[in-house]
């Protein structure tokens, strides 16, 4: 029996393009300006850190940025970029620039799962505080009270490596056969597979990641029952 369902964001409860467009696009803009305003506070870790797996240890702001959006244009996972969007997308959550962008279908699903009885965490590549405004600033109205713990790559790992699915079962502390994962993508549903949880994938019309066996895929959360996923 399910206790526990873990959703990923881009292209399972959000379109990949408002999160490219709007928070990518977003960061990508305040960049420069934040680093250089912050580089003595809370821009510091960020720039000591893209230095460092960059292999540029004297960058300053301005070079450190041109950094940042090169990964940011390529999607690279990389940390020192996530801290930052989180930072700077915070401003634009709260000042109304940002909304969380949802699939119709996810809302609903979620409030039924939550009302049915199950915990409900969220995975992503995303900085944790980016999930949380988010889900917290949703554009139909909050959504965070559903959501019972998040997860990213500092605090998981790498969402293709099942040791990061084995680590988000022991915080969670359910079994990893009673845990639901769905995302959009492939390799993440053969990690989490490979750590012992039940996965279901979700295949959404326009979405850039098509679905591959073995998995069970759908194309909404209308169509996945938590008891019975497969």
């Amino acid at each position: 029996m399910i206790q526990a369902v873990v959703v990923d964001i881009e292209g399972t409860t959000s379109p990949t393009a408002a999160v490219r467009e709007d928070l990518y696009g977003y960061t990508r803009e305040r960049l420069p300006e934040w680093l250089a305003e912050n580089s003595s506070a809370a821009a510091r870790p960020v720039l000591t850190a893209t230095r460092e797996l960059a292999g540029r240890p004297d960058a300053d702001p301005e070079e450190v940025a041109a950094i940042l959006r090169e990964w940011l244009d390529t999607d690279v996972k990389a940390e020192p970029l996530k801290t930052a969007q989180g930072l700077i997308c915070a401003e634009g959550f709260r000042g109304g620039a940002l909304h969380g962008e949802f699939f119709p279908d996810v809302p609903p699903a979620l409030a039924a799962w939550r009302e049915a009885g199950l915990a409900l965490y969220v995975y992503s590549s995303g900085s944790v505080r980016n999930q949380q405004d988010w889900f917290a600033f949703a554009r139909g109205g909050n959504l965070s009270p559903l959501i019972s713990g998040y997860f990213d790559l500092s605090t998981a790992g790498g969402k293709r490596e099942s040791s990061s699915y084995d680590k988000i079962a022991g915080s969670i502390g359910a079994p990893a056969e009673r845990i639901l994962f769905l995302s959009d993508h492939p390799d993440e549903l053969d990690a989490a597979v490979a750590a012992g949880w039940r996965v279901v994938g979700l295949a959404r019309p326009g979405e850039p990641n098509p679905p591959r066996p073995p998995h069970h895929w759908v194309d909404t959360f209308a169509d996945i029952d938590p008891a019975d996923p497969d």
